[in-house]
């Protein structure tokens, strides 16, 4: 009994997956790829030469915002933006916020209409995501793959402070240098991440676009920077012992690790080796949690924390001062 027509039947199955597949890319690409520019910001330099930092874009406003990484503007104030159907415009930088890797720059001429955002929170692991950018100088390049990890964290510094980027997504879609700035879609073309990084051989990362980053986003827009609270302290998080958990209700918390010299940590009382439970009357488990209380309405307001010392449950208040920006 011949079994040719079985291998017929699977071939046509597999091509109508791939098909499907193909669709989905093809349409994602077609959507997202007008609103994604590859920039070009440029600066003199005091004894000559011109300084360069280069990567990609994505228009997010009707009037010609468009997010991209902090890394790629590197302080640099004007530039130049090149869509995928050749149209230019010069932009100008509104903002840039290196503690996050984002920054907002605006063209001075028309630009396509808007991409559309998503939300980044609703990624799972598996799911399909489509990167745009302009990988090497080439325009309007498209890689697919998966959402491969979720809840990483990229530790950045901004001079003296160290921080992390909170909820990076990792990704297998291919990325490379000039892929920094440019989108990462879903399946329905929403834009969920902008590229940040290649960490290593099929490994990307991206910023997530969620609440923490829209606020960031909306600072930018209106002030050009991001003002964030200080509180002067480096911590880990651990796992609480069997009676701490009994006793508090929580199965981790932050253990200070340092606490800055005449920082408002150290004016609080808080002291190495203390565990933090609560901020501002929240559970904390992890730095994320900690910074997501720390922007600039919490700058110069009382900040409570509840503390672990010695098996001894302490309320202690903080007032934290305004980040440096140098």
């Amino acid at each position: 009994m011949s079994t040719e027509p079985q291998f017929e039947q699977q071939d046509q199955d597999d091509d109508q997956v791939l098909d499907a597949y193909s669709r989905i890319v093809i349409r994602v690409a077609e959507s997202v790829t007008p609103h994604v520019a590859a920039i070009e910001m440029t600066s003199s330099r005091r004894r000559g030469g011109v300084r360069v930092g280069s990567g990609s874009a994505v228009v997010f406003t009707g009037d010609g915002y468009m997010l991209t990484n902090a890394h790629v503007v590197a302080g640099i104030q004007s530039g130049r933006a090149v869509f995928a159907d050749g149209k230019h415009t010069d932009v100008e930088l509104v903002g840039a916020d290196p503690l996050s890797d984002l920054a907002v720059v605006r063209g001075l001429k028309s630009t396509p209409p808007p991409a559309s955002l998503g939300n980044a929170d609703t990624l799972r692991v598996g799911q399909l995501v489509i990167a745009v950018g302009n990988p090497l100088g080439l325009a309007g390049s498209v890689t697919a793959g998966v959402v491969s990890g979720l809840g990483r964290s990229i530790p950045v510094r901004a001079g003296e402070h160290r921080r992390v980027i909170e909820d990076v997504i990792q990704t297998d879609a291919a990325l490379n240098p000039g892929n920094s700035g440019g989108a990462l879609a879903d399946t329905q073309g929403r834009i969920v991440g902008i590229n940040t990084a290649v960490a290593g051989l099929g490994l990307g990362l991206a910023v997530p676009i969620n609440t923490t980053t829209q606020r960031i986003i909306a600072s930018l827009l209106k002030h050009g920077r991001v003002r964030r609270a200080y509180l002067g302290l480096v911590s880990t998080p651990i796992p609480l012992d069997a009676s701490a958990v009994v006793r508090t209700g929580q199965k981790e918390g932050l253990r200070v690790v340092e606490v800055i010299p005449n920082s408002p940590a150290e004016l609080s009382g808080l002291q190495p080796g203390d565990l933090v439970l609560r901020a501002q009357g929240r559970a904390v488990s992890s730095a994320e949690c900690l910074q997501k209380l720390l922007f600039g309405e919490a700058i110069g307001e009382p900040f409570p924390l509840t503390v672990l010392r010695e098996g001894t449950t302490l309320q202690l208040i903080a007032v934290p001062s305004e980040m440096s920006q140098q």
